[in-house]
Order: C-alpha cells, then sequence, then structure tokens
C-alpha cells in the first residue's frame, strides 16, 4: 500500500482587522497576520509598536514552516513568564495553522489580573483574532531547478506540457535552466522522470 503523503496546511488568508477585548480596565488588541519568515513578523511588530506608543505590552506568538521543518516563537514582552506568549501559541495549535503571527497589544487599566487572568486574557484575544480570520488550505510544493542544453529543450518542454508543471523561473542561453514547483505527493515521480532524461538535470533548490 503507498503511504498517503499529506502536503497541504492551513493558514490564514490576510492581516485581520483589531479585536478588542475589555478586561478590568485594561484593553487587549489583537491581531493576526500571515507570514513566512522573520522580516515579515520584524516589519508587522514595528508598525504596531508605531500605531499603539502609549501601550504596556506587545506580546505574540508566531509558527512558519512545515513539518519537518517548523519554526515557532512566543514572547511574554515583560508579561509573567508564560502568561501571554504561550497562550497566544496555543491558540495557533488549537487552530492547526502555520505560516501566522498573532500579537496582542495590552493598555494596562490599573488591576493587575493576575497570572490566571493574563492567561485567560491573551488567550481568548488570540482565539477572538483568529477567529475573525479567513482560514485557507494551501499544498506544500517542491523548488526543482532543470538545467539542460539548448538542443533538449523540446523533450523538456514536452515533459512540463504533459504534467502540467508550473514554471516560476526561466532562462535560455547556452545552458538553459528552468526552475518548476511541484506538489510535494507528485515531487517523487517528477525528479524520476527527468532523472531519466539523457543529457538532462534536475536537482532541488531552497524555496
Amino acid at each position: 500500500m503507498i503511504p498517503t503523503i499529506n502536503d497541504t496546511y492551513n493558514t490564514i488568508a490576510a492581516p485581520t482587522e483589531a479585536v478588542l477585548l475589555k478586561e478590568k480596565s485594561s484593553k487587549f488588541f489583537g491581531y493576526a497576520f500571515p507570514v513566512t519568515n522573520e522580516e515579515e513578523i520584524k516589519a508587522h511588530l514595528e508598525a504596531l509598536h508605531k500605531e499603539h506608543t502609549s501601550a504596556r505590552h506587545w506580546c505574540y506568538a508566531y509558527q512558519t514552516g512545515t513539518a519537518p521543518h517548523i519554526y515557532f516563537r512566543a514572547n511574554d514582552d515583560g508579561e509573567p513568564s508564560n502568561s501571554a506568549g504561550m497562550p497566544i501559541y496555543g491558540q495557533i495549535q488549537s487552530f492547526e495553522l502555520t505560516n501566522v503571527l498573532i500579537v496582542v497589544v495590552r493598555y494596562f487599566g490599573g488591576t493587575k489580573l493576575g497570572v490566571g487572568g493574563l492567561i485567560t486574557a491573551y488567550k481568548t484575544t488570540a482565539q477572538m483574532a483568529l477567529e475573525s480570520a479567513t482560514i485557507i488550505e494551501k499544498t506544500i510544493d517542491v523548488l526543482y531547478t532543470i538545467t539542460f542544453d539548448y538542443k533538449n529543450m523540446n523533450k523538456v518542454m514536452r515533459v512540463i506540457k504533459e504534467k502540467n508543471l508550473n514554471i516560476v523561473r526561466q532562462q535560455f542561453e547556452l545552458s538553459c535552466e528552468i526552475d518548476i514547483v511541484v506538489r510535494k505527493k507528485n515531487a517523487e515521480i517528477i525528479l524520476e522522470i527527468f532523472t531519466a532524461l539523457y543529457e538532462v538535470a534536475i536537482k532541488e533548490k531552497e524555496a
């Protein structure tokens, strides 16, 4: 029996509008963003610091990548340890999402909530942010570079057309290169087809 390859994941389609939770005079603003790298995460955090200049805490959690290369972080930003970042991250796990950043901005209202109250507030705000998002399914893809001489162009393009492969980059000179994107479940078959072609080289490329 051929094992089933899971080559999809869930993420959010677009940044959400702010959601607001009020708890004992404190205000918690929740945001969710689709992200794929640390540069995007940093940009969203900097923008929220500028938007909420008088806030007390900017707590967040994110997860990027798919198994086995999953990266995550949870940040309490001055709140008691594990009272903010991990409850936020718990909602990312609960919704089974990746490539997502959730930020909860807190304005302190003068009344301490206690660790239990903070956990509930950050968890609830993160949940509200994700409930307001549009969740979509995406495929996990493999990027290949095919290298060949110009004289072998026809046989390479024939396979690309027959297998309905998506070209993302092409360079046609004396030595030609084409980058293609293949769904993970089809990647091994496509690799074998091009490997079998005479005078054609294929290798996986970092996305």
